[in-house]
């Protein structure tokens, strides 16, 4: 019974340790907007840099935007350089963080049947390492009002990076989670 009860602890804790490990790959998505806001009236857009902003590469500045243009044409609005409704500025950041990852070897139960046994030796072994998070902030701006109506983040862990197709294929599918809020949905 102590045996069965010990096996059942285990398989919790993995069920666990997997959950978090797949979420901790998915990206994480944040989304706000100006409430009372009509976005059905916008229906053209022009993309603005931030002055004195560090960007990335231009390689993958054009990839971002891109995605982003992809994105905001599926939502029905189209690119300008005339007399747009909003404008559309991009941020990236990456930051660091730490990950520790513990595991535990030996400890069972031994002893008559599994009965008033004692534990055995128990070795834990702790890891760390840096891991970057990249967030991905969009802001969309009313150009009449001048005022701030939509922003969206996406935070995800990266990869080396080493593969271009594959950082634009996650690229992609990250602006795709993004934008799935865009337009807000209407409250009733």
């Amino acid at each position: 019974m102590l045996r069965t009860s010990r096996i059942s602890q285990l398989t919790m804790i993995a069920g666990l340790l997997l959950a978090w490990s797949v979420a901790a790959s998915a990206q994480d998505i944040k989304y706000n907007f100006l409430q009372g806001t009509d976005f059905s009236k916008y229906k053209t857009y022009k993309w603005v840099k931030l002055p004195n902003h560090e960007y990335p590469n231009s390689i993958l500045d054009s990839q971002i935007m891109q995605a982003i243009d992809s994105q905001l044409a599926t939502k029905g609005l189209t690119k300008t350089e005339d007399n747009p409704d909003l404008y559309v500025i991009y941020q990236v950041a990456v930051n660091q963080e730490k990950q520790w990852n513990s595991y535990s070897t030996g400890g069972d139960m031994w002893g008559w049947g599994g009965w008033g046994g004692w534990g055995g030796m128990s070795t834990t072994t702790t890891t760390s390492k840096t891991i970057n998070i990249g967030t991905l902030n969009v802001d969309l701006y009313d150009v009449s009002t001048k005022k701030q109506v939509w922003r969206g983040a996406a935070s995800k862990t990266l990869g080396s990076g080493k593969d271009p197709e594959k950082v634009n294929k996650n690229l992609n599918k990250a602006v795709a989670k993004l934008f799935k809020k865009y337009p807000p949905p209407v409250k009733s």
